[in-house]
């Protein structure tokens, strides 16, 4: 095979070792597409095998020999510490509720214009994902989402999925939007290309994407079947509940018109109870007292937002001696809200709360009841007197230490899934230092990877974060998949395998010109990332691009670009991108459902790109 560098041709013939190397590159692409084995644990092996098959048979390179150091270096690569920093980040975001006040008004648009706040919700997703992890900015609309379609009948199905694919979209934008940008702008950089500066792609982003987002607006929820989320699944619960006025709260005096307004409108009144015997309906024009009980229904989260909003609290009748308030260790950090099932043969089982001394006995507290399938009013009613039956989800409020104790018993079923109470008082700090990494990073005064792991520092300084919670932060999966990769691309560049494939496609696309070539290549891309993961995707890709713009004797950036525009383009399958997996299961999708509207968003950017790049870059001439 023939190899134009400058004007010397050099043959390239790939020996065993490249051979193995793209033998095991296609082995671990199918293996990635395997749902039943982990992605970590292909990863590992893939990583194992590399290291000795080099060790056992080395490869000769500068007079050394290439071996498992090489491939250990991965760990340590700068991509891959910038990309776990931004997960920390992204985890301290979401741990400090800091864009609870964002994720507020989206709502409030919902409830005045549903059809322009999808329009809405999808440029705020497409936006906050071109500076952090898609997973937390999906955790945050998700709710907003489900409460919306409880609201308004309109199905959850519709609108879920294109929120998800307007985040990618988004990522797409900057060099720190997604992993596959980090690794990608780190691969070139790696190799002599200039290092792309944080906003270097976003205009072909901002002009394709426009027409993407556009298609996930007002054609995607036409050609989305309604579908059911199961039961089963991770999308928040909507509970029954009763806040308790107080006196200097705001709600105190208030018409219930007022109280909705403050609100934005969310908050969903059943009845108020003002003492043991009135019952009052909920007109706009009724005023609240002090001391009434409002009796709503919502997701936990927002349950907690409006007892803040009203000045009230959320009243745990199994606990009548400490109503929950700013003095009561609820408010205290360490604080967990958690979900336990009542199972047949639980203490719980046919008995009520003030009949098991829940409080008291489990250090818990109670705070509403969610009853699958049914309206039963016995629900909207004294919690603590409810009588409980097998499947009912009780929403309860205390210590980790509690949480896990209750767990540890097996005496009851709690869910996976306890989170932690947003430290909303340290929501500014978080903001603050996400602000900073991003504008020190954009105006060149530090690497991202430095501005994002100093970032990390200050977060847990200020107490925004703690160890635990940046050690959840991090994906053994996606740590795993990297490193594999890295080692894998490395290889294949070593061995001049990258160089051979390279040569392989220009020769097969020869003739054709420049621009075709480059929309060839990143459909390639494009279809191999919906096939197994982007980042495997990217890291195999990258130097194969610059090898090919190398042999047509080109400028390799938009090829790197269009490894970029492709590896990111996972929107067909559901294994395809790790945020694709969270709406799956909260809109209750089938694979069929990420087909339809997968494959023509795939095609509306590729075209889209394979337009714009040539006219940003003069190929076309």
């Amino acid at each position: 095979m023939y190899v134009i560098k400058g004007a010397i041709l050099e043959i390239i013939n790939p020996d065993y070792h490249g051979i193995a190397v793209l033998l095991l590159t296609g082995v671990a692409l199918i293996l990635f597409t395997r749902d039943k084995i982990p992605l970590e644990s292909t990863s590992f092996v893939v990583l194992l095998l590399l290291i000795g098959g080099f060790q056992i048979f080395p490869y000769p390179i500068n007079g050394d020999s290439f071996g498992r150091l090489d491939f250990f270096a991965g760990f340590g690569n700068e991509a891959l510490i910038t990309i776990c920093s931004l997960m920390i980040i992204g985890q301290a975001i979401e741990r400090t509720g800091a864009l609870q006040p964002l994720a507020s008004l989206i709502s409030k648009a919902w409830a005045s214009w549903p059809v322009l706040a999808l329009l809405l919700t999808m440029i705020t997703a497409s936006i906050l994902s071109a500076f952090m992890n898609n997973t937390p900015i999906i955790v945050l609309l998700m709710p907003i989402l489900v409460g919306v379609s409880l609201r308004t009948k309109f199905p959850v199905s519709n609108v879920m999925m294109p929120m998800g694919f307007a985040a990618i979209i988004g990522g797409m934008s900057t060099t720190i939007g997604t992993s596959t940008n980090l690794l990608v702008v780190g691969l070139a950089r790696d190799t002599g290309i200039r290092d792309f500066s944080m906003f270097d792609f976003m205009l072909p982003v901002a002009i394709v994407g426009g027409f993407g987002i556009l298609f996930l607006w007002l054609i995607a929820p036409k050609l989305l079947p309604e579908r059911t989320p199961p039961m089963a699944d991770t999308s928040p619960r909507i509970f029954n509940s009763q806040l308790l006025i107080n006196e200097e709260g705001f709600a105190a005096g208030q018409q219930l018109s007022e109280i909705l307004a403050k609100t934005n409108g969310e908050i969903r009144i059943e009845k108020i109870q003002r003492n043991d015997n009135l019952v009052l309906s909920p007109f706009p024009s009724v005023v609240i007292l002090a001391g009434d009980r409002l009796f709503v229904k919502d997701t936990s989260e927002n349950l907690k937002y409006f007892e803040e909003s009203l000045g009230a609290t959320l009243y745990s009748l199994s606990d009548p001696d400490h109503p929950v308030d700013d003095e009561t260790p609820i408010k205290e950090e360490g604080q967990q809200l958690a979900e336990v099932v009542v199972t047949r043969g639980s203490p719980l089982h046919y008995q009520s709360l003030d009949g098991v001394n829940f409080g008291n006995k489990y250090g818990l507290i109670a705070l509403a009841i969610h009853r699958a399938r049914t309206s039963d009013p016995e629900t909207r009613g004294n919690l603590n007197t409810v009588k409980l039956r097998a499947g009912d989800v009780i929403l309860v409020q205390g210590g980790k230490e509690a949480v896990e104790a209750l767990r540890d018993s097996g005496k009851m079923l709690v869910l996976d899934g306890a989170k932690d109470l947003p430290q909303t008082h340290k929501s500014k700090r978080a903001l603050t230092v996400l602000s900073v990494v991003i504008l020190s990073a954009a105006l060149g005064f530090v690497p991202i990877s430095v501005s994002a792991l100093i970032g990390v520092g200050f977060l847990l300084l200020l107490g925004c974060i703690n160890w635990q919670d940046a050690a959840n932060a991090l994906s053994t999966k996606i740590i795993m998949i990297i490193v594999a990769s890295l080692a894998l691309g490395k290889a294949l560049v070593v061995t001049n395998m990258a160089s051979y494939l390279a040569v392989s496609f220009a020769t097969v696309v020869g003739g054709l010109p420049i621009p075709v070539i480059l929309s060839l290549f990143m459909l390639l891309m494009s279809i191999m990332t919906n096939i197994v993961s982007n980042n495997a995707a990217a890291v195999i890709g990258t130097p194969i691009a610059i090898g090919i713009a190398q042999q047509l004797q080109v400028d390799p950036e938009p090829f790197i670009l269009a490894v970029l525009f492709g590896a990111n383009m996972s929107y067909a399958t559901p294994f395809g991108y790790q945020s694709n997996l969270l709406i799956l299961s909260a809109g209750g999708y089938k694979f069929s459902d990420f087909l339809k509207i997968g494959i023509p968003l795939i095609f509306i950017m590729w075209v889209g790109f394979s337009l714009v790049l040539p006219t940003i870059y003069g190929l076309w001439t």
